[in-house]
This record gives C-alpha cells, structure tokens and sequence, in this order.
C-alpha cells in the first residue's frame, strides 16, 4: 500500500526520527542524489555545539553497495523525496519547500 504525505524539510527530519527503524529500506533523493539503501542507524550527533541526525545506510545499488554516513541536517534544504518502505508499507515522503 502506497501513501503521500506531504511535509517540510523540518517535519521530514522529525518523521525520519520518529518513524524509521533498522533495517527498513529508505530511498532519498536530494540534489541530483539517489540513494537507496537499508537502514542500519540512526543517531542524533553533536558537532559545534548543533545537534544533527546521522541515519547509516547500506546502499543497494548495481555500482555502488557500501555503507554511508548521511547527516541529515545538512541535506535537509536539497531534499527532493524520501520512499520509506517498512515492511508491506510505502510512504513517499515529498518534501516542500
């Protein structure tokens, strides 16, 4: 079953937090990136005295197949869209300006 939801950049970064676990798969689109990959952590990080959400992925390509860091605080104003799929479950998250 797929669902849209429509959110800001923010209210992305809080979804993420709230909704995501391990081993869910997450395909994010920022910029002129595609990722797509398993989860495997998400962590809130300090760096400078800012707090910043640091999501671990496998990446599941056909070139590419390791393991990123992304910290999402500093994607957060080039995302484009997030398919976050948990289990038989699609969410597309679109992200607005």
């Amino acid at each position: 079953m797929e669902e849209e939801i429509f959110l800001k950049a923010d209210e992305t970064i809080e979804y993420i937090k709230d909704n995501v676990e391990m081993h869910d798969i997450l395909e994010i689109s920022y910029n002129r990136i595609y990722a797509p990959g398993e989860v495997l952590g998400l962590e809130m990080e300090q760096e400078f005295g800012e707090e910043f959400l640091e999501l671990t992925l496998h990446l599941s390509g056909e070139l590419v197949n390791q393991t990123v860091k992304i910290n999402m605080h500093a994607i957060m104003d080039d995302l484009i869209e997030i398919r976050h799929i948990q289990g038989d479950e699609l969410k597309v998250i679109v992200v607005e300006d």
